[in-house]
Formats: structure tokens, C-alpha cells, sequence
């Protein structure tokens, strides 16, 4: 796994509640948006991979990839969200996640360190936020300069629910 930083101390993310104190997020950048993905969800970080695509798949499923000797499955979170293609200058990055005991590649413009958030300065989606992502999100961290979107990685990766609507 590549390495990540942590920008300070603090336990890591189970699942949200109020009476935690602090919270671990290896936050993510999708057309100049800050994500933040639960550290313990993370398995891997990547750079630019090889996509081989899946005839018939879903938008939002940009191909698989290997990955050690393992296929994976590599979501366009981009396509997800409801935003335009990447810029072709922005070679894009991954990071590996598990869900229903598959991987996939959640693959975003960049990766950025591991944020630790006081527990108490999470909020729930604000009404403004884009629907898409209000489905998709957990809360909202208010940050100096930026909000941080907390992504909902179980809804992010449900593409049936995506499909019929």
C-alpha cells in the first residue's frame, strides 16, 4: 500500500456517531471537490492504471484492472457523482476499497493525505448539497478554507439503485 501521512492524531473511523472523538479520513479530490474516504476502508492507493473495459457494465464502471494477480473492478466516481469526464491533463489516481468481499477501484483525479477530524464538527448533508452526492454521503466536515464531503462507500458502490432511477 502506498504510505499516507497522517495530518494528526486520533483513532480511526468505525461508523459515525456523535460521541466519537476523532475521526480518520484519507481525503480524495474529484474536480477540485475534497472527499473523504473512512481510513479503514482504504486498502490501497494507485496511480495511473491499465482499465480493461467491461462490455454491457454500468456508466459508472470504467473497466477492471489487475491488481497482484486479482481483478478488480475500477468505478469512475466522477461518472457517479454526475460530473464531466476527467480532464486528459489529470492522469487520475485510485484507491482500493472492499465491499461485499469484492474490491474496487474508486478512481478520482488525486489523493491526498489522512485527515483526523474532531468527531463533534460533523454535520449532516446540508440541503444545498447536490442530491447525487447527498445520496452517496455520509455528512459534511466544515474545514478552514474547504468542505469535506464524507463519502458513503456501500452507497457509492450500489449501481442497481443508480440504474432504476
Amino acid at each position: 500500500m502506498s504510505e499516507l501521512v497522517p495530518a494528526g492524531k486520533g483513532r480511526a473511523l468505525g461508523k459515525m456517531s456523535a460521541a466519537e472523538d476523532s475521526r480518520q479520513f484519507v481525503s480524495i479530490f474529484i474536480a477540485d471537490q475534497m472527499f473523504g474516504i473512512p481510513v479503514l476502508l482504504v486498502h490501497d492507493v494507485l496511480g495511473p492504471q491499465r482499465i480493461t473495459r467491461i462490455p454491457l457494465a454500468p456508466p459508472e464502471v470504467a473497466g477492471s484492472l489487475n491488481l497482484r494477480g486479482r481483478i478488480v473492478t475500477a468505478v469512475d466516481v466522477r461518472t457517479r457523482l454526475g460530473l464531466e469526464r476527467r480532464p486528459k491533463e489529470i492522469e487520475g489516481m485510485s484507491v482500493v476499497v472492499e465491499h461485499l468481499g469484492e474490491f474496487y477501484s474508486l478512481m478520482v483525479d488525486t489523493v491526498g493525505e489522512v485527515l483526523t477530524l474532531a468527531g463533534n464538527d460533523f454535520e449532516r448533508n446540508p440541503a444545498t448539497l447536490d442530491p447525487r452526492w447527498r445520496e452517496v454521503s455520509q455528512g459534511i466536515f466544515r474545514l478552514d478554507q474547504e468542505l469535506l464531503v464524507v463519502l458513503d462507500v456501500d452507497r457509492l458502490l450500489e449501481f442497481t439503485r443508480v440504474e432504476s432511477a
